[in-house]
């Protein structure tokens, strides 16, 4: 018998005329305590009534626990050192019995939801080792709250790009959409405000309208609202990532996937079924696809390199050489690079993760090893000094080996000296210089004035007077 039960028992005992001490002989018990008891009148037990020490330095232990930002090792520390020397439990008990610093309890909720009525999406980072390295990616997530059914994959950063590619690849997953999809306050869907007041950016609401879906935001300090999405992340962290090992960033999406079509298909005792099995009666709910579900893209402007590629998200990508030095568009695809000119697409690569540092290369723009590039065209001027002679070809052999790829400025300076100063003089003057090794042009334009001067300027010889 319960100290209440036997409080009850001796009030009706007494209610019924029973003496004291037949009540105190039946329930084996004292007399004083009977008639204790009897004079309360009060079935419950009285609470025990003890003034804390710390009664007298409440409003110090209030002082303390705001200077010291709720820290109670670091109040009782100051406490100690202002004389008021008490146990570490008799201040933490005296806190929670006088509020200080204890946020009061607020029970759960619960929320039913409606087959195809909402879908609940939310990212987490979490710190995975691929490939050797430990990295942090961005682990989204979206579920099905009626029927659980989960998507997961995982993303080196998660913009507004990823996010419209994972949407997509979710609800392809599913076969359909729901009427909303409820979002985390901070995600990228969201261009400013919280709860009720949150705007979505323009961008993802056209993307919404796109499966004739809307998004929605809980309120803050409401995690209930998406208690559904947030368990799966716990879930994710210490049940798919011990013990497996991911080669790249796309062989931990692919057991990523395939880790999430057995947990759909696996059943769960506090749904009585499996995912899946309730999924089938959410389907016909779903809002159905469109009939044609656009790629979504990210296009970006770049302008191709000397070496012919194009670089995004630090990676490079091989495009036409003769595009040299042309601006170009990028449509990035979650899965594909495409290189636009003149809206024609003239290459086409497989994305590589961002980040990577790495370079992909087409066949078609590939130079062989060892193989000579194309021979520049002829310029009219060198074309007319060719056919001037064997010298004039030797001279501009001869630039080229000096001056490589700025030869041509030589030769068009060799083409003004030979229209400037007679054609044999020249001629004899190049002899010399590609003997001597001599590819400075100001100095053969002063040997030829010299030559030139010499057979014009001469004086004649005076006749010998008789």
């Amino acid at each position: 018998m319960t100290p209440r039960e036997k409080r009850i028992a001796i009030l009706e005992m007494h209610k019924h005329a029973v003496s004291v001490r037949a009540i105190a002989k039946a329930l084996d018990a004292s007399p004083n305590t009977v008639r204790r008891v009897i004079r309360s009148g009060d079935p419950e037990r009285p609470a025990m009534k003890r003034e804390s020490q710390l009664a007298e330095h409440i409003e110090r232990v209030r002082e303390l626990h705001v200077a010291c930002k709720g820290n109670l090792v670091r109040v009782h520390e100051k406490l100690a050192a202002s004389a008021v020397a008490v146990a570490y439990t008799t201040l933490t008990t005296f806190c929670r019995e006088q509020k200080i610093g204890v946020v009061e309890k607020v029970p759960a909720g619960k929320y039913h939801f409606k087959p195809g009525v909402e879908m609940q999406h939310d990212t987490s980072p979490h710190r995975v080792t691929v490939g050797g390295v430990a990295r942090l990616l961005q682990c989204a997530s979206v579920v099905l709250p009626h029927s659980r059914v989960i998507l997961a994959q995982c993303y080196p950063v998660f913009t507004r790009f990823y996010c419209k590619a994972f949407l997509t690849e979710a609800i392809t997953f599913f076969g359909g959409a729901t009427e909303t999809c409820m979002v985390d306050n901070a995600n990228v869907i969201v261009a400013h405000g919280t709860g009720k007041d949150a705007v979505m950016a323009p961008e993802m609401v056209a993307f919404g309208q796109r499966f004739g879906m809307t998004f929605v935001t809980r309120m803050p300090g409401d995690p209930n609202r998406s208690a559904h999405v947030e368990r799966q992340f716990d879930t994710i962290e210490n049940n798919f990532y011990p013990g497996r090992t991911f080669a790249d960033l796309a062989d931990l999406n692919c057991q990523l996937r395939t880790w999430c079509e057995t947990k759909n298909a696996k059943h769960r005792a506090d749904l009585h079924a499996a995912p899946m099995t309730l999924f089938a009666a959410e389907l016909p709910y779903l809002k159905p696809l469109p009939r044609w579900i656009p790629d979504v893209e990210n296009v970006e402007e770049r302008r191709v390199d000397v070496e012919r590629y194009v670089r995004l998200h630090t990676n490079c990508y091989s495009a036409p050489p003769a595009l040299i030095g042309q601006n170009v568009e990028v449509h990035e695809t979650l899965r594909r690079i495409r290189i636009f000119h003149r809206h024609k697409m003239v290459a086409e690569h497989v994305a590589l993760e961002p980040g990577a540092n790495k370079r992909s290369t087409l066949p078609e723009h590939r130079r062989e090893h060892g193989a000579s590039r194309a021979p520049a065209p002829i310029s009219p001027e060198e074309a007319t000094l060719v056919a001037a002679g064997p010298e004039f070809v030797a001279m501009i052999a001869f630039l080229r080996t000096k001056y490589h790829g700025n030869a041509q400025r030589a030769v068009r300076r060799l083409h003004t000296l030979f229209l400037d100063y007679p054609t044999p003089v020249l001629r004899a003057v190049l002899v010399d210089a590609v003997a001597h090794r001599a590819h400075d042009l100001g100095q053969i334009d002063r040997l030829v004035l010299q030559r030139v001067g010499a057979t014009v300027f001469r004086l004649p010889i005076p006749k010998d007077e008789p």
